[in-house]
């Protein structure tokens, strides 16, 4: 099923806010604004008018445009470095093979009993050895010991990969040693639901058990409290024969622990995974200046950042048997943070709607607060899996560490001291690896996936707005004429402003791949150079908006022959307000060399044709754009900005001599001339003061325009004079810049 529009008017269903829309939002969670620009002025008079009153926006709207976008680009940015030199977003990352040796498998050595087998097996000394010779003890270890030792039986729930299991048998070896028993072993139980069966008692004496659960019905979903309130003849069974029992799970176990009364209960804390690799490379007493040497090793290979990524004690163990068999530590250090093996392993693992639904939401909004994740999370868990009449008791926190190991919970500068917690990825690399795999994949949840994203692009929160839009950019990396025939041309046709902004959004981040660059250019090309209905003139201004982020702000060229052709359509006015927009994103990415070159170019024959009234008609419109303040100031992209004043009035001393030719050929040009008094205007007596040193670069200007063939001497004296004797509003500066243009004759 398509969402592309035909070529002409709005489409039905192309995102419009027609119900039939699938892919639309039918309870949108902020109303979508239908700007006047979306249905696109005709005639010049229409076009001039919603220019001078701000392009078709009121101010708010204006400023959360660019708030969007350039959260936006900033996000885009870091995904690009992120990636660089990977092969992230493309379909053959998931095509290769894949080891599965990551961190999702769950339940360790543990095995359903074969039919027949044994019950228990005992474990040697070389596999008790592996577990004790070395091991670090975790905080409130001996509170574990302790319990074990009293209760005979103790429930041990920790993250799959976490040491839980090397953590039991510790327990269980010094609990046996404390308690003077003598002759027994260690064994595992393998099939655990023997335990709450009548009548079980140990198979030995003096002995401990070992008893591994995985979540999920086959494992801890049977040991409900019920079922762990019936361990008391367990427990009796094992006094009687001096023995003692660890039952490990996972988050299905601590649930049902910790709502138990009576149980013996510990949650296994984490060790410092480089702690881990530094015990088991260098022992209990490394010779002096052995661990500087392996710390740098480390550090070299990167598996410091591959431990910070990864930090289970499985992890570490298999790094530090690496380093002490003199094997290849980089090549290891590449596997563990190889991103398509961890994604492909946990989606292999991982169905329920539940974690998909938080996995997904956490890679479309990483770095947003743990609330804001949890909410869309929730939604798109409900869009996979309707709920029913009574809201699912889902708790994602509560989880994370055992279902998401690769999401932590952080707090930033933004959320210190009693901020929320911010949801991140462990790797920068996972993001876009799990929003790619997820789309490329999931087949049958694709549909529920793009509606729930098209939900969020008119969210009330820019930064969901922002990073949904991103994240469709991702997804456009997987198939680039899949998405644009599925949902791209659709948002950038939109009625509604924010989805063509994020239109716009994700086709410049899908066109900074140099594998999607010519495709996503020549595209863009297309709908500037489309046809005047409605729908097509909605396309030529995403197109215009596109080119004026990412795009344009590495090449420059290019972004302006796109804005070129939105701007020449014949007799068609309705692309000058969103070239107008683009053309002032651009001078604030930086490009105004470019932008000023480019006008004065394209208003070259300084006749009456439409090309020449809309080029000047779109640089007064920069002129009288004040500089906004946003998320990418913190780069220093455009310097002498100043918040509140059109950046061209900042950049005047660097740019006099191009500004002097356009002011003049716009003061000289009707209807233009109208328009380009009024901005001067302001420039003289509302911005003048609040840019230092502007006033004399204003009168350095006005002396060039005055030199200029032609009546500008005579226009500018007349309105200068005009402006200094206005009995409503005086001029505070005009007189004296007359007198300055006066003087220079």
């Amino acid at each position: 099923m398509s969402e592309e529009a035909p070529a002409g008017d709005a489409p039905h269903g192309a995102g419009t806010g027609d119900a039939s829309d699938p892919a639309h939002d039918r309870a949108p969670s902020a109303p979508e604004r239908h700007d006047a620009e979306s249905d696109g002025p005709v005639s010049e008079s229409q076009a001039l008018h919603l220019l001078v009153n701000g392009g078709g926006q009121d101010d708010t709207e204006r400023s959360e445009a660019v708030r969007a976008g350039a959260i936006a680009d900033l996000i885009a940015e870091r995904l690009n470095a992120d990636a660089a030199g990977t092969r992230i977003g493309t379909l053959a990352l998931f095509n290769d093979s894949v080891s599965f040796g990551g961190g999702f498998v769950t339940g360790g050595r543990s095995g359903a009993r074969a039919s027949g087998g044994p019950a228990t097996i005992a474990l040697d000394d070389a596999e008790l050895s592996e577990y004790t010779e070395l091991y670090i003890h975790p905080d409130s270890y001996d509170e574990a010991l302790d319990l074990l030792r009293e209760r005979h039986l103790l429930v041990l729930t920790g993250p799959p990969g976490s040491g839980r299991e090397a953590a039991a048998v510790n327990l269980l070896a010094e609990a046996m040693a404390i308690s003077g028993t003598s002759g027994g072993a260690c064994h595992r139980i393998l099939d655990p639901t023997m335990i709450a069966a009548p009548g079980w008692e140990p198979p030995a004496k003096n002995s401990g058990f070992l008893a591994v659960l995985d979540d999920g019905p086959a494992g801890a979903e049977a040991f409900g409290p019920a079922t762990l309130r019936g361990l008391a003849a367990a427990v009796a069974g094992l006094r009687a024969a001096r023995g003692h029992l660890v039952l490990v799970g996972g988050h299905e176990l601590a649930v049902a622990a910790s709502g138990t009364d009576g149980v013996a209960w510990h949650h296994l804390s984490g060790v410092d995974p480089v702690a881990l690799v530094k015990r088991r490379v260098l022992g209990h007493g490394p010779e002096p200046g052995k661990e500087e040497e392996l710390h740098a090793l480390l550090d070299t290979a990167g598996a410091t950042t591959a431990l910070r990524e990864r930090p289970s004690a499985r992890h570490a163990a298999r790094l530090a048997s690496v380093i002490t068999a003199e094997g290849d530590l980089m090549a290891e250090v590449a596997a563990l943070r190889d991103p398509s093996d961890q994604v492909h392993a946990w989606f292999s693992l991982h169905h329920e709607p539940e974690a998909i639904g938080f996995a997904l939401a956490a890679a479309v909004l990483e770095d947003s607060s743990y609330l804001t994740v949890s909410e869309a999370a929730m939604a798109l868990r409900n869009a996979l899996a309707p709920a029913g009449d009574a809201p699912p008791d889902v708790r994602f926190r509560d989880r994370l560490g055992y279902e998401q190991p690769w999401i932590e919970l952080t707090f930033t500068e933004r959320s210190m001291p009693a901020g929320p917690p911010r949801v991140r990825f462990r790797s920068s690399l996972l993001r876009q690896v799990v929003l790619a795999y997820a789309w490329t994949t999931l087949d049958g949840r694709r549909e529920a996936v793009l509606a729930w994203l098209r939900r969020l692009l008119t969210h009330p929160d820019l930064e969901v707005r922002a990073r949904a839009a991103v994240a469709a950019g991702v997804l456009a990396w997987a198939d680039h004429d899949y998405a644009v025939h599925r949902f791209l041309k659709s948002w950038a046709g939109s009625t509604s402003w924010p989805v063509r902004q994020a239109a716009a959004t994700a086709l410049g981040l899908a066109g900074s791949r140099p594998e999607a660059a010519e495709p996503v250019w020549n595209l863009l090309h297309a709908w500037a150079r489309g046809g005047s209905s409605a729908y097509e003139r909605r396309l030529a201004g995403t197109a215009a908006n596109a080119v004026a982020g990412l795009l344009g702000r590495a090449t420059p060229e290019r972004a302006l022959d796109v804005l070129h052709d939105a701007l020449d359509r014949k007799d068609d006015w309705g692309t000058l307000t969103p070239v107008a927009w683009g053309g002032v994103h651009l001078l604030h990415q930086g490009r105004a060399g470019h932008v000023l070159e480019a006008y004065l170019d394209w208003s070259a024959p300084q006749d009456l044709s439409p090309m020449v009234v809309k080029t000047l008609s779109a640089f007064v419109f920069a002129a009288s754009h004040p500089y906004e303040e946003t998320a990418r100031d913190a780069t220093g992209t455009v310097d002498g900005a100043v918040a509140g004043v059109p950046l061209l009035l900042s950049l005047l001393p660097s740019q006099r001599t191009r500004l002097a030719e356009l002011w003049a050929r716009a003061l000289a040009r009707k209807p233009v001339q109208d328009t380009a008094l009024e901005a001067l205007h302001r420039w003289i007596d509302d911005y003048a003061d609040r840019c230092p040193g502007s006033l004399d670069e204003i009168r350095d200007l006005l002396v060039d325009i005055s030199h200029r063939p032609g009546k500008h001497r005579e226009r500018l004296l007349w309105w200068l004079e005009k402006w200094a004797n206005d009995r409503e509003r005086p001029s505070r500066h005009a007189a004296a810049l007359r007198r300055a243009v006066e003087r220079a004759a």
